[in-house]
């Protein structure tokens, strides 16, 4: 490959993943065109996108966007970056999934808030909760406090109410 097209490729690896700050690596190899085309459409329809790369240029591209550690997963051997979806969680998850029913499809590494990450720790992200569930979960214990603040509140004011309404009862029964 002659340096002008090298610099192209390298170019069009800068525009495709600008803005793109956490993807997950995976390998490709063995796997037939039809499981691919129906992988692709998958992920596709979730918003998730992947890109097979040439690592020294995908290298370059990612030293030119400030992502030098990135570097590390892109050594040697065919690489796919897939990306895209929520978060990178709801990747890793989907890749999971599809790596049960492909079983040629190989995790490579995924890159995280700055941070590379080995084949497990890829696959240690389909474990995590995704970003709707974490703001779930935040909402729960932002309103919590607020519901245990409501019922001691209001506890012992239903006790009290209770033990007023039986006096008015016994009253009225023996004004009878």
């Amino acid at each position: 490959m002659s340096y002008f097209v090298k610099n192209l490729v390298r170019d069009e690896y800068e525009k495709k993943f600008d803005g793109v700050k956490e993807f997950v690596v995976v390998n490709m190899t063995g796997i037939s065109g039809v499981d691919n085309n129906i992988l692709r459409g998958e992920l596709k329809k979730k918003g998730i996108r992947m890109t097979v790369v040439k690592n020294s240029l995908m290298r370059l591209a990612l030293q030119k966007m400030e992502m030098d550690g990135a570097c590390s997963i892109f050594e040697s051997g065919p690489c796919t970056i897939a990306y895209g979806g929520d978060s990178v969680v709801d990747v890793a998850k989907e890749l999971v999934g599809w790596a049960k029913k492909i079983k040629a499809m190989e995790f490579r590494g995924a890159f995280v808030d700055g941070v590379a990450m080995d084949s497990e720790g890829a696959k240690a992200l389909s474990k995590m909760p995704t970003r709707a569930e974490l703001q779930g979960q935040v909402a729960q214990l932002v309103l919590s406090p607020g519901s245990n603040l409501a019922g001691a509140l209001l506890g012992p004011g239903g006790v009290i109410a209770g033990c007023v309404k039986s006096l008015i009862e016994n009253l009225e029964k023996d004004a009878a």
